[in-house]
C-alpha cells in the first residue's frame, strides 16, 4: 500500500535535505522543529491535489496543464526539465562521489568523486534500464532502510531533551540569530520533500495499477506514510545538528563533518558510529539518485506523447518505461551530468539550480489551486475544498518568498 509514498521518500531526501536539517538545527536549536512539521505537510497537500486531479480525470498534471492552459507550457516545461535535470544530475553524482569517497577512498577527493559518480550513474543506469519497476522499488526500499535506521538510531543515541522537541514541535517560534532566523527557517520549510520529484508521484501509481476514484483512499494514506517519513528524517537531523553545535558547509561535504563529528561525541564507539552514520548517508544520496534516473524519464516520455498526440491527432497512449523517449532521456540523465563534474564551475552551477528550482513548487501549487478549483475540470465531488484551496493560495505565496530568498542568498 505504501509503495509509492516510499519512493516519494527515498526521492525526495538527499544530501542538501540533511545538510540543511543538520544546519538549521544547529543555528536555531529544537525551536524550529515545527517547521519540518509544516514544510512536510505542504508538499502532502501538493501531491494529494496533483493525485486527486489524475485519479478523478485520467490525465497527467502534464497532460491537464498543456490542456487548459495552452501548448506555450508544453515547451516552457520542456525547457525547465532539461536544464533542472542536468544541474541536478551533476549535483547527485558529485553528493554520490564525495560520500564514497568518505567510506572508501581511492585516489583523491576530485578524482573520486568523478570515478564514483560515474559508477553510481552507471549502477543507478543499469538497475532502471534492466531492472524494471519491480527491482527499482526493492533497492530504494533497501536504501530508505539504510537511512532510516542509523538516522533514527543515532538520534536516539544522542539522548536529546524530550521536552524541547515537544515544545520545539507543537509551539511555534523563530529564534533570532543575529537576523537570520527567518531566513533558516524558510530554508527549512522549503527543503523538505523534493521538487520535480513530487510530480512524479503519479506515474509510479499508474505503475501499481491505481487508475480510478476508487483508489484515492489508499493514495492518501500512501502519501501521508511517505510524508511522514519524510518528517522523521527532517526532524532527526535538525536534532543531530543542535546536539553537535556548531558546524559548517553544505551538502554531501556536511554530511562528512558531521559523521566526523559524531566520531568524537561517542567515544569508544564513535568510529563504528561515524561510518554506520556515512552508510546512511549513502543510502539517502544514493536512493535520491537511483529515483530521478527512474521517475524524471517519465517526465519527458509524457511530453513526447503529448507532442505526437497533437500532430497525428490521435488517441494518446499511457508512458511506457520501454519506449524510445523514456530509455533516451534516461541514458542521458546518466551520462551528459558527467560533463558538468568535469568542466562546469559547480559553484556557477548551485546559483543557476538555486534559480531554476526556485520557480518549480510555486508553479505546482498554482496549478493545483486552478485545476482542482473549477467543478468544469474536475467534479464537483473531487474539486479543493475552501480549506484545500487556501492552503494551496498560501503555499503559493510562501515558496515564492522562499525561492526568492533562496535565489538571493547565491547571488
Amino acid at each position: 500500500m505504501i509503495g509509492p509514498g516510499i519512493l516519494v521518500a527515498a526521492t525526495g531526501v538527499g544530501a542538501g535535505d540533511l545538510a540543511t536539517g543538520a544546519l538549521t538545527g544547529s543555528k536555531l536549536g529544537l525551536a524550529i522543529l515545527w517547521a519540518v512539521l509544516v514544510g512536510a505537510f505542504l508538499k502532502y497537500v501538493l501531491s494529494e491535489g496533483l493525485t486527486r486531479w489524475q485519479l478523478a480525470t485520467g490525465d497527467t498534471l502534464l497532460e491537464g496543464c498543456v490542456k487548459h492552459f495552452g501548448r506555450p507550457v508544453q515547451w516552457i516545461f520542456l525547457v525547465y526539465l532539461v536544464v533542472w535535470s542536468f544541474l541536478v544530475g551533476m549535483a547527485l553524482m558529485s553528493a554520490c562521489g564525495v560520500a564514497s569517497h568518505a567510506i572508501f577512498p581511492l585516489i583523491g577527493p576530485q578524482q573520486d568523486k568523478i570515478i564514483y559518480g560515474i559508477i553510481h550513474s552507471a549502477i543507478a543506469y543499469t538497475l532502471v534500464r534492466l531492472g524494471g519497476y519491480q527491482v527499482f522499488e526493492k533497492v530504494m526500499s533497501v536504501c530508505i532502510g539504510i537511512m532510516f535506521l542509523v538516522v533514527v538510531s543515532t538520534t536516539i543515541a544522542l539522548f536529546p531533551p524530550l521536552k524541547e522537541i515537544a515544545l520545539g514541535l507543537f509551539i511555534p517560534s523563530i529564534p533570532q540569530m543575529d537576523g537570520e532566523g527567518l531566513d533558516w527557517t524558510i530554508a527549512l520549510l522549503g527543503g523538505i520533500g523534493g521538487s520535480l520529484t513530487v510530480v512524479c508521484y503519479g506515474y509510479w501509481i499508474r505503475e501499481e495499477n491505481r487508475h480510478g476514484t476508487e483508489d484515492l483512499k489508499t493514495c492518501r494514506i500512501d502519501l501521508a506514510a511517505g510524508y511522514t517519513m519524510t518528517a522523521i528524517f527532517g526532524i532527526c537531523m535538525v536534532i543531530i545538528g543542535h546536539s553537535l553545535g556548531a558546524i559548517e558547509g553544505g551538502g554531501a561535504t556536511l554530511v562528512i563533518k558531521i559523521a566526523d563529528f559524531l566520531k568524537g561525541e561517542f567515544g569508544g564507539m564513535g568510529s563504528v558510529v561515524k561510518w554506520a552514520f556515512l552508510m546512511g548517508a549513502w543510502g539517502a544520496i544514493f536512493s535520491s539518485l537511483l529515483g530521478v534516473w527512474q521517475c524524471i524519464p517519465y517526465l519527458f516520455a509524457d511530453f513526447c506523447l503529448l507532442a505526437n498526440e497533437q500532430k497525428s491527432g490521435g488517441d494518446r497512449q499511457k508512458v511506457d518505461t520501454k519506449s524510445f523517449p523514456y530509455q533516451a532521456f534516461l541514458l542521458g540523465i546518466a551520462t551528459l551530468p558527467i560533463i558538468g563534474m568535469v568542466s562546469v564551475n559547480f559553484t556557477q552551477a548551485q546559483k543557476i539550480y538555486a534559480i531554476v528550482g526556485a520557480f518549480f513548487i510555486p508553479m505546482l501549487a498554482l496549478a493545483l489551486f486552478i485545476l482542482n478549483g473549477s467543478a468544469k475540470r474536475i467534479s464537483s465531488e473531487y474539486k479543493n475544498s475552501i480549506l484545500t484551496s487556501a492552503i494551496l493560495a498560501i503555499t503559493f505565496l510562501f515558496f515564492i518568498w522562499a525561492g526568492w530568498l533562496g535565489i538571493q542568498s547565491k547571488l
